[in-house]
């Protein structure tokens, strides 16, 4: 991936002194750096136990929506699809973005009838999201197989990235500004002032938990309980698949992140093959695609036979009610902050989240009241769930 823009370095702290430490290199972890960063906090220092982006940012599909049933998430989403589209501008970096749309396929009743309640607040707060007749499920995705299908819901805003793209914007534009980032170092403990690490201590009076499904942990360290536990989802991609070849002097045809909302099946266009991914855990990939092969026949049967070239497994972060936790806690070192537990949909949720958590750190009033997602939080059900 290539920066976009100047960078402009700043002087360097000390190794064992922070203002603030970001736990985690995801994509959540990156874009908090660079928010506190942009705005000037000093001393800022993100520890990752891996390489950036290992954990779950680089194992998910990339999708980013704003179809959500609660308003919280409507509002954190379309501020983030705003980010997204201008992160060439800012922070500066090439994510591939392709906006072909959300669109879910509904089979029943009662998935109707939510949908249909959800597009009525989406359409409220300014998500131009839609009902659509089985006909035009079928001319907006034309591979989808709607054998069964009652109706769908379509977003055209919404579409996916690279989320390596993400972390690297994210990453080179926090260290321009100051901001430091060591992988391969561990947080292992927390007292009052200090964070310990497996390489050393740091001097620090706040820590930003954003390790996504190793929080839990993380928080256990302040004594702080974050419900957050990680599921396993696979995915896999084709090779080149005829019916996406391009006509000559003519682009690609489109295909908009498709999901069968029954089944938690999705896939999207990835190159010149499909991207797709089911919510089955199972321990091998083989194994995982002969139980998915029900819902491809039925939901994508042009990947039945086709060639898969790949595949891999990552974990959700996932929360008793499918929400967010993000908040802070009096706990050791200082100040413990939080962002975690998105259940999904973390990517498309960072860049806004980030602010968020800025804000929060800063003493200043975000653009949308997050109380409603502190942990211990009376149960917050996010419905629309991949």
């Amino acid at each position: 991936m290539r920066r976009i823009g100047p960078a402009r370095a700043r002087p360097r702290p000390s190794a064992r002194r922070a203002s603030v430490v970001i736990v985690g290199g995801g994509v959540m972890g990156t874009s908090i750096a660079f928010q506190l960063a942009e705005a000037g906090v000093e001393d800022v220092l993100l520890l990752e136990r891996d390489e950036l982006g290992s954990g779950s940012t680089s194992k998910g599909a990339g999708g980013m929506r704003a179809i959500f049933s609660d308003e919280l998430n409507v509002r954190i989403a379309l501020r983030s699809l705003e980010a997204w589209a201008s992160f060439g501008d800012r922070p500066g970096w090439e994510v591939d973005l392709q906006r072909v749309g959300y669109l879910f396929l509904l089979s029943s009743d009662l998935e109707v009838t939510e949908f249909e309640r959800g597009v009525v607040l989406q359409n409220r707060l300014g998500v131009p999201s839609r009902m659509v007749s089985v006909d035009e499920a079928h001319n907006l995705s034309p591979l989808a197989g709607l054998d069964g299908v009652l109706a769908g819901a379509f977003c055209p805003l919404a579409g996916h990235a690279a989320p390596e793209g993400a972390v690297q914007g994210y990453a080179s534009a926090a260290r321009a500004s100051g901001a430091r980032i060591q992988t391969h170092r561990e947080v292992t403990g927390l007292e009052r002032g200090v964070v310990h690490t497996t390489n050393g201590e740091v001097e620090a009076d706040c820590v930003i938990c954003a390790a996504g499904p190793w929080s839990a942990l993380v928080g256990a360290l302040a004594g702080v309980r974050l419900p957050v536990r990680p599921e396993r989802r696979r995915i896999a991609y084709t090779g080149p698949i005829e019916a996406l070849a391009r006509a000559p002097d003519a682009d690609p045809p489109a295909v908009p992140l498709t999901i069968d909302f029954t089944s938690g099946f999705y896939f999207h266009r990835e190159g010149p093959g499909l991207l797709f991914g089911t919510s089955d855990v199972c321990d091998t990939q083989d194994e995982w695609l002969e139980r998915a092969e029900p819902v491809l026949r039925r939901r994508a049967p042009i990947l039945v036979d086709a060639p898969i070239a790949g595949g891999w497994w990552g974990d959700y972060e996932m929360t008793p009610d499918n929400n967010a936790l993000i908040g802070e806690a009096a706990a050791p070192p200082g100040r413990f902050l939080y962002a975690t537990g998105f259940s999904g949909h973390g990517f498309q949720q960072a860049p806004a989240v980030g602010e968020i958590v800025r804000d929060l750190y800063l003493g200043r009033e975000p653009f949308v009241d997050v109380s409603p997602l502190t942990a211990g939080r009376a149960e917050r059900r996010e419905r629309n769930v991949v």
